[in-house]
């Protein structure tokens, strides 16, 4: 694959795990040589780190690989990410992609751009669960200065009938303890206030002596003021030392992402997700006596296959009752290859759209009601910019977004920090506060 220069460019579409992956293909590139630059069509080399969770995200690579090469036909393309192994994708960027790399086999790259003619294996699963993911181990080229993600692992186990995730990254592979933990202590050493534990299942961590409560536990004993979120948990995997664990340390959030995605049994049955509504709801109890200032936030499927009106009604009774603070509310999308794919997809888009509506207007409710307790309170906040209009912005542990009223002048130096802030007005999707300095 002969370049004109060593430029080059990434598009990220997706989860924070492509986010993650991103970050660390870029350092990678620029270890080689390669210099970023802002434009697609100005490099010599495209990387498309693809998603295929949704068919609207899948389709933005088709028309972006087209655009790419009708405006510049010497760029090349590669394609990798969660599509890079589809062969029906494959099949339709032929003649317009350059090359299908899987992001495991990225630190083949330059021997690819040398001449050398890429082989994909037949099952890259048997060698990633030999060898680790090599690529994890890589230093990262960070897109903030203050807030960062620490990949544990990748790959899941699961099999959900509706997702393609264990077909598009494989089985769980794991990171050692050592080097995960070697990680965050040099984010902390360079001022990293907020530190993200990424997997796509982390509960299920495994390495040596290892799970991932005891990894959470040994993280909260390093020095330095920083926060610990993790993401995502399962249901089925979290344990009660995990539960006694989030509840030990301040420097772990006071934010848990628990996916239901949906409230009725005969649903999750048929979605392979191997709880019940009954053992979510008693979860969330634990969860809520070890942390009262707990906030949990979900995901959940409408239209699932054969998803009836009834059935749905239970997922409204379950927001009702679990009060979440913040869900992602997905209509169900057929995916090639997944248990679902060869069910039929009898919910219309109008009724998808509609239970959407539904829930949404619960969870709006509810999360006003939560945030109601904030009015007047002092909370800390990480101060992650500021607005033209002179208002800064930021989170508080519990993923409460925060708009923030303060000095009229700019330049504070508060970006990136810790800063107490009067919480005076709420919303149902967030706080509005003035600072007390």
């Amino acid at each position: 694959m002969t370049l004109k220069n060593k430029t080059y460019h990434i598009i990220t579409i997706g989860c924070q795990m492509n986010k993650v992956d991103s970050e660390r293909l870029a350092a990678f590139l620029e270890g080689q040589g390669f210099r970023f630059t802002k434009t697609a069509e100005r490099a010599a080399l495209v990387l498309i780190n693809t998603c295929g969770i949704r068919q609207s995200a899948e389709d933005r690579i088709y028309g972006l690989v087209n655009q790419i090469k009708k405006k510049s036909p010497s760029t090349k393309v590669i394609i990798t990410g969660c599509l890079s192994q589809r062969l029906d994708v494959q099949k339709r960027l032929r003649g317009w992609a350059d090359l299908f790399l899987p992001i495991n086999e990225i630190i083949k790259l330059p021997e690819i751009l040398a001449g050398d003619e890429y082989q994909p294996y037949f099952s890259l699963d048997n060698v990633r669960l030999k060898q680790g993911e090599k690529y994890l181990a890589i230093s990262p080229k960070h897109t903030s200065r203050f807030s960062a993600h620490v990949p544990i692992g990748n790959g899941c186990n699961n099999f959900c009938a509706y997702c393609v995730v264990p077909y598009a990254r494989g089985r769980e592979v794991y990171r050692p303890a050592g080097e995960i933990i070697k990680e965050v202590q040099d984010l902390i050493k360079k001022d990293y206030r907020e530190i993200i534990l990424l997997a796509q299942n982390v509960n299920s961590y495994q390495d040596k002596s290892y799970d991932f409560a005891k990894l959470l536990s040994r993280l909260t004993k390093l020095p330095g003021q920083f926060w610990l979120r993790f993401s995502s948990s399962h249901p089925k995997d979290l344990s009660p030392d995990l539960i006694k664990v989030f509840a030990s340390s301040p420097k772990i959030c006071a934010h848990l992402h628990l996916a239901v995605q949906s409230g009725n049994n005969q649903i999750l049955k048929a979605m392979n997700r191997r709880y019940t509504v009954e053992q979510y709801s008693r979860l969330i109890k634990k969860i809520r006596l070890a942390r009262p200032e707990a906030a949990i936030t979900t995901d959940v499927i409408v239209g699932f296959p054969g998803e009836t009106k009834a059935q749905f009604a239970d997922t409204m009774t379950l927001f009702k009752k679990i009060k979440f603070d913040l869900a992602y509310i997905a209509k169900y999308s057929p995916r090639p290859g997944t248990a679902a794919y060869n069910l039929v997809d009898n919910v219309s888009l109008v009724e998808k759209k509609r239970r959407e509506q539904a829930l949404t207007k619960i969870l709006r409710q509810t999360a006003l009601a939560n945030n109601k307790k904030y009015l007047g309170q002092m909370v800390e906040v990480l101060i992650e910019g500021q607005k033209n209009n002179g208002q800064y912005y930021g989170k508080t542990g519990s993923y409460k977004t925060v708009l923030i009223d303060g000095p009229a002048k700019k330049n504070l130096k508060i970006v990136g920090r810790f800063i107490k802030v009067k919480i005076r007005a709420v919303h149902d999707f967030g706080l509005d506060g003035s600072l007390e300095i």
